[in-house]
């Protein structure tokens, strides 16, 4: 096998089932089918995994085009050992209530540390204010 640079490399890649983690942090898994220098990818069959605790569901997305800036890894995945789960699979809804459940924890959480933040007479600068700095 010889060494090709850049996105070449993943000619070989091509038909293969991969998993592909987003910069948003959204989890894909489809079949590559096409890719660019640009490591722009073209998805088939894919599906939106969603994880929470030790549950997951899978959301049924179709073809899927990724621009490559947004790709923050990228794998093939075993078939062979993709059925070895520790993890359940449930429904779309239950697993999109436990995501909107762990989301509302998450911002009740941060709420009650910029509270006690403020109380103590400190501020935090907002994420989208630091570029000014």
């Amino acid at each position: 096998m010889n060494y090709m640079p850049g996105t070449a490399s993943l000619i070989e890649d091509i038909d293969k089932k991969h998993l592909v983690l987003l910069r948003d942090g959204r989890t894909l898994i489809g079949i590559l089918r096409s890719i660019d220098q640009f490591a722009n990818l073209v998805l088939h069959q894919t599906v939106e995994r969603i994880h929470v605790g030790k549950k997951f569901g899978d959301i049924p997305r179709g073809i899927f085009v990724v621009r490559g800036e947004n790709v923050v890894l990228l794998g093939e995945v075993d078939l062979d050992k993709e059925c070895d789960q520790v993890l359940q699979r449930v429904s779309i809804e239950e697993i999109l209530e436990e995501q909107r459940t762990e989301q509302q924890a998450k911002q009740e959480s941060e709420r009650l540390k910029l509270q006690a933040v403020k109380e103590r007479g400190l501020s935090i600068p907002k994420a989208d204010t630091l570029d000014d700095f």
